[in-house]
């Protein structure tokens, strides 16, 4: 069974929300980037929201994550799309930090909170929509929380988990948001507040094998499943992409690269993949310059 997500609508439609079941794709994440159990969960949050965030578009728009806490782990850098296609990267994906003081993996330690959670949208006009929150608390559940409120003027609830194994592999990852829309009335938004907080964690409950749509069920009576997409890693760089890359050196620069080193070799950021450049790849690569 592959990742997926479901979007919703609760109370006549005053309500919005998104769910995910992101196991494969954060397991992914961790195989492409050998993480470390808190970078794996820092970048599985974060892949998470941005896969939910990915659904609230359409068409061809995309959007990218970018978390700058100054924390040890660096930049965090996500992609999403509007057909469920993800992608990220760490800086630090060997970031190694003691758990914190309610002995859980320290992501907030990792990511710092020092700086600011960036959201760019391209959303096919000239230029892209970009908003911009400061981190409030690292642990990034409580940051894109903050991101809705301040810069979507959206009341939201944001829940985000990675479950690592003993093994260092992802054993549960998931995640929802809800959406406060306007005519909600104080009552409404009073229960809603008081299924949140009785709800374990998400993993926990992924982990017992719940799925996303119970999830949601429990926390809102009449939820309406209104769609359901697969979302799975997807990476957008290829040979051609990066040959591009090296012709945009300019002759002189790649001519530099062929006489010293006979070779060149490129590693994308986002799936670790290694593209190879022999001495024949650059000749031809400056005969097109």
């Amino acid at each position: 069974m592959s990742d997926y997500l479901i979007r919703a609508t609760a109370f006549q439609g005053k309500v919005r929300a998104f769910a995910a079941d992101t196991r494969r794709l954060v397991e992914e994440l961790r195989r492409r980037h050998d993480t470390t159990p808190t970078a794996t969960a820092a970048l599985g949050r974060t892949a998470t929201a941005s896969a939910m965030m990915g659904a609230m578009l359409k068409g061809e728009e995309k959007l990218t994550v970018q978390i700058k806490g100054g924390g040890p782990i660096g930049q965090i850098v996500a992609d999403a799309n509007a057909r469920g296609e993800v992608r990220g990267y760490v800086d630090n994906p060997h970031v190694d930090l003691p758990l914190n003081a309610i002995g859980k993996l320290d992501v907030a330690g990792a990511v710092g909170t020092d700086g600011f959670l960036n959201i760019i949208k391209d959303l096919g006009l000239k230029d892209p929509y970009r908003g911009s929150v400061p981190l409030v608390s690292g642990e990034l559940a409580e940051d894109f929380t903050y991101y809705f409120a301040k810069s979507e003027q959206t009341p939201s609830a944001v829940a985000l988990g990675v479950l690592v194994d003993i093994d260092r592999t992802v054993k549960a990852a998931g995640g929802f948001i809800i959406q406060l829309l306007p005519g909600l009335s104080d009552g409404e938004i009073t229960s809603i507040e008081a299924e949140l907080a009785k709800l374990p964690p998400v993993t926990t409950l992924l982990d017992r094998g719940e799925s996303v749509e119970a999830i949601l069920a429990t926390l809102l009576p009449d939820v309406q499943v209104l769609g359901r997409m697969e979302l799975r890693f997807q990476c957008q760089c290829s040979k051609e992409r990066v040959e591009r890359t090296l012709i945009s050196l300019g002759r002189d620069e790649l001519a530099s690269i062929l006489e010293e080193d006979g070779k060149a070799e490129l590693v994308c950021h986002f799936c670790n993949e290694t593209y190879h450049f022999d001495h024949n790849d650059l000749e031809q690569l400056l005969r097109q310059i």
